[in-house]
């Protein structure tokens, strides 16, 4: 197994840090200049990358839920549904994280189904990809189907709901620990409820249980005049440090962080504050070092299409949104690997994503990957690498908004929890 060097501070931390720094300088409080410090510094203090560190493995024998990357082998995974799912009213968070030519498709029908000849085929590719998990050995569960068309209001506004087909969005599994996340789109607000048949089971077998402070969702929590029109304007604002979210409270969702043992990094995006990170970064200290990376990228939304970890020290960063931190990864002894250009077509909707889902890869483990049977081009690139493929058509699936990345969450994974960065 790969080990290398861990990212401690110093020149490379500092420069890292002053590189975020430099981007939200001026537009967030000096709170956030301290977080980016707090976290390099505890990154920097702390002896666990240490060459003598023992792998610990504090999960009771017989608890369900265990992992602590993306690539141990599978044993036990959570995959999404895409019955009953909704198109989210197009409120101001959706409209910064969907591109302008889905504008009238939201405005038109938020709050009704999706196109139910297209939610047919999705939900039908699902079952084909959860009985091939099942050819594989994987034990697969699902989440409790409803209804969410259901018009639902708190004191800080209204909606109804969306779907329960990303589970990675919003479950964070850490160890034997299942954390809930807080996620940042109202039409999510009430998302978790699929999901508590599951974490009781998972909870009466002994797995931690944490639910993050559920954000109120006021109007507080989001720039109300947030000004995207364009492409353009979405990399201007970008590089900048400005988000639809503000700091108001804590929030984010689980796809926006990706984890390497003892290591787990994060971005800031559109639906991941610095408070909630924040949140995170106290919550698994001192086991755990929270990374704060970023990317040249003009909508940031879930690190997975962007960022995916697939191994020990091997990591696919998507060539389109560079990451501006790589070089600590390389000088790191990592193996960065750029995936082809993705080949869906030009008109196939993808209401709520980009094209790179192509790299929203599943590990089954170190050798085997679940891959879109459409993407010719990077099956060739795993193949090379020595890693078999296992082929699924996913393509309708896909235009809910995400790969097999996103459309599954890793309970358990046959390892233990050790340190890649020595």
């Amino acid at each position: 197994m790969l080990r290398v060097r861990c990212l401690r501070g110093g020149s490379r931390g500092a420069e890292a840090a002053h590189y975020i720094g430099s981007r939200v300088r001026g537009v967030f409080s000096g709170w956030v200049q301290r977080t980016f410090q707090s976290t390099q510094a505890a990154t920097a203090s702390q002896n666990t990358c240490a060459a003598d560190d023992k792998a610990t493995s504090p999960v009771p024998k017989d608890c369900l839920v265990c992992s602590y990357n993306e690539w141990d082998p599978l044993e036990e995974v959570i995959v999404g549904r895409a019955e009953n799912a909704c198109v989210p009213p197009f409120s101001v968070e959706v409209k910064a994280n969907t591109y302008e030519k889905y504008w009238g498709f939201y405005q038109k029908f938020g709050g009704q189904s999706f196109p139910k000849d297209h939610l047919k085929k999705a939900i039908a590719e699902i079952e084909e990809m959860c009985n091939i998990l099942k050819g594989e050995g994987v034990v697969v569960k699902r989440p409790d189907p409803i209804d969410w068309s259901v018009k639902y209001k708190t004191p800080d506004f209204e909606s109804t709901g969306m779907y329960a087909a990303m589970p990675r969005d919003i479950l964070l599994v850490v160890g034997n620990e299942i954390i809930e996340a807080p996620m940042a789109w109202r039409a999510r607000f009430f998302e978790y409820r699929a999901y508590r048949r599951l974490i009781k089971d998972y909870f009466n077998s002994g797995a931690k249980w944490t639910t993050a402070p559920k954000p109120t969702m006021a109007d507080e929590l989001y720039d109300q005049n947030y000004p995207i029109h364009s492409v353009e304007d979405r990399h201007k604002l970008a590089a900048q440090g400005k988000f639809v979210t503000t700091e108001f409270e804590p929030c984010f969702d689980a796809a926006d962080f990706i984890r390497a043992g003892k290591d787990i990094f994060v971005q800031r995006s559109q639906v991941t504050n610095y408070t909630g990170i924040e949140w995170m970064r106290r919550h698994l200290a001192p086991d755990y070092r929270v990374h704060i990376i970023s990317f040249k990228d003009p909508n940031p939304m879930h690190i997975d299409a962007t960022f995916n970890i697939i191994g020990p020290g091997l990591v696919l960063s998507n060539p389109d949104r560079p990451c501006h931190q790589i070089e600590l990864f390389k000088k790191a002894g990592w193996t960065v690997i750029r995936p082809p250009v993705p080949l869906i077509p030009d008109d196939h909707p993808l209401w709520m994503s980009s094209k790179w889902l192509s790299m929203n890869v599943l590990m089954l483990d170190e050798k085997r990957v679940m891959v879109d049977a459409n993407e010719t081009s990077i099956q060739k690139m795993f193949e090379k690498l020595g890693i078999s493929t296992i082929k699924v058509n996913i393509r309708h699936a896909n235009s809910l908004g995400g790969g097999f990345h996103c459309w599954t969450c890793d309970i358990r994974r046959r390892g233990t929890l050790q340190s890649y960065f020595d």
